[in-house]
């Protein structure tokens, strides 16, 4: 396998999400010493023309929930940064609005990512099927090696 010099860790609020980064964190020595550290979070993509809204949102309607989804993506990454620095670990962040699947791998991309750190929801076939998995679609599309944790029981 390539060296390792850049290390992406996908987080969400979710407790699968934290239980990867303290897996990354806890593990980051086996990378080397001058491996980066970037935490990525997906903005979700908003819908505005649903049949619950019938096409009609404001215009200040929507730039208010793409403030309060900014604001909300800013502080799961505030929280994930604040856990690296309590290691010590310096980290960059980064957020983007899309279907997380796309964003993450998009993102694997433009940054030139080495390797994917993400968690497992654990979903049984039939939720995968039609929840779709996230980290399973990044270890089929990622360009880069994929990493799923999954938390212990």
């Amino acid at each position: 396998m390539a060296e390792v010099k850049k290390i992406m860790v996908a987080v969400d609020d979710s407790e699968f999400s934290h239980y990867a980064l303290q897996w990354a964190l806890n593990n980051l020595h086996l990378f080397g010493s001058d491996v980066s550290l970037v935490l990525f979070h997906a903005q979700p993509v908003a819908v505005f023309n649903s049949p619950a809204t019938m096409g009609v949102t404001s215009p200040g309607l929507i730039e208010t929930i793409f403030h309060q989804q900014k604001q909300v993506s800013e502080e799961i990454l505030a929280r994930a940064k604040g856990i690296c620095a309590q290691k010590n670990v310096i980290v960059e962040t980064l957020s983007e609005i899309g279907d997380p699947k796309d964003a993450i791998c998009d993102a694997i991309e433009k940054l030139q990512i080495d390797l994917l750190i993400t968690g497992s929801h654990g979903y049984g076939m039939l939720k995968r099927a039609f929840l779709g998995s996230v980290s399973n679609y990044c270890v089929q599309y990622a360009k880069c090696p994929v990493l799923v944790t999954r938390k212990p029981s």
